[in-house]
């Protein structure tokens, strides 16, 4: 097995100080009733704080409960709610690991929301996945809009209180950020309409004013769309770059999420396939990345940090099926010499000698 250089290496930007340059990036679990974390999130996220992750970032957390994508999603429009993320942030601290949370608002996506809304009246597609015919948003007015911009505010100022290391802003996916930026779902005729990043840009500076000045931004973009139709990463980087001059301290950089993916329009979907996003990114707007896309293979993501094309890298199912995913890397590259392993429990030493 090659030598792992990077991947273990401490990371800092502002005041987040990691441990190592390995991400659990958002991944919904569907297991929230009324917008509440409970015991499978707590477990969940504590379980990867133990097996060595450098950053956790909590799962898309919705602004309001019509910005859920599924009843079951978790929200952060209330305290109760905050609260209850304050025992997991806690958790995850006392075992070792940074903690951010991914603030959204679903738009279109919100398929058993009644009252859906999106920049634009288009839905999603016209049939989702068990084939039902999808719901047609109802087009935010533009005091709706900036009522949403407040919205976001409230629940970053909420994370913040709760005790979270860094915030990231859900800008990806075809969730409202990207809804509003895309072309293809944003046809008003407003100020939202006639610049697409603006709302993106208000959302971005308003949270930037309830975080602390040494508290790191995360925005996740789509760097390009793999539907029909779907804009090139000539002009994600060119989002990207409105969005770093916003305030955003580093970029999750991801693609797709406009639709069903559309030939010629995405790259083939193999390891690393979205690596190349993730560094076009960072060469145009100078700031750190975290690249995504089945990263899974230790070797393979840290070839990515020492090719310079990333800062950080998101680990996904990886980490779904192992929580112990970094210890189980650094095993299997020093199982000669238990002396050179890192992060490791003290109850669960003997498990690496």
């Amino acid at each position: 097995m090659a030598k792992i250089r990077q991947l273990f290496t401490p990371f800092s930007i502002k005041n987040l100080e990691l441990k190592n340059r390995v991400v659990m990036p958002p991944m919904c679990q569907y297991s929230a009733t009324d917008g509440m974390p409970n015991d499978w999130h707590f477990v969940h996220y504590t379980s990867r704080a133990v097996g060595g992750v450098g950053l956790i970032i909590v799962e898309m957390t919705n602004v309001a409960p019509n910005g859920r994508i599924s009843p079951n999603c978790l929200g952060l429009w209330n305290d109760a709610q905050k609260d209850a993320f304050k025992k997991i942030v806690d958790s995850v601290h006392a075992h070792g690991a940074k903690i951010a949370i991914q603030i959204a608002h679903a738009g279109r996506k919100a398929q058993d929301e009644p009252n859906a809304v999106a920049p634009s009246p288009i839905h999603y597609g016209e049939l989702d996945y068990a084939g039902q015919n999808l719901i047609t948003p109802r087009e935010l007015s533009t005091q709706e809009a900036k009522d949403l911009v407040q919205a976001f505010t409230n629940s970053v100022k909420r994370a913040v209180d709760a005790g979270f290391d860094a915030i990231e802003l859900h800008a990806a996916h075809g969730y409202l950020i990207h809804q509003f930026y895309s072309p293809k779902s944003n046809q008003r005729n407003d100020e939202y309409g006639q610049d697409k990043a603006l709302f993106g840009v208000e959302v971005i500076k308003a949270c930037k004013a309830v975080m602390p000045a040494d508290m790191p931004l995360i925005v996740r973009i789509s760097a390009q769309e793999y539907g029909k139709d779907g804009f090139d990463s000539d002009y994600g980087v060119e989002i990207a770059k409105r969005f770093a001059d916003a305030g955003a301290d580093m970029l999750d950089v991801s693609g797709g999420g406009d639709g069903v993916l559309h030939k010629g329009n995405h790259p083939e979907i193999c390891a690393g396939y979205q690596v190349s996003l993730a560094r076009k990114v960072k060469e145009v707007t100078g700031k750190p990345v975290i690249a995504v896309g089945l990263l899974d293979n230790p070797a393979l993501a840290d070839h990515v940090l020492c090719a310079g094309d990333a800062d950080l890298v998101a680990v996904g199912r990886g980490l779904l099926r192992d929580p112990y995913w970094v210890l189980n890397a650094q095993y299997q590259q020093n199982r000669s010499d238990s002396s050179e392993m890192q992060f490791v429990p003290r109850q669960y030493e003997r498990g690496f000698m």
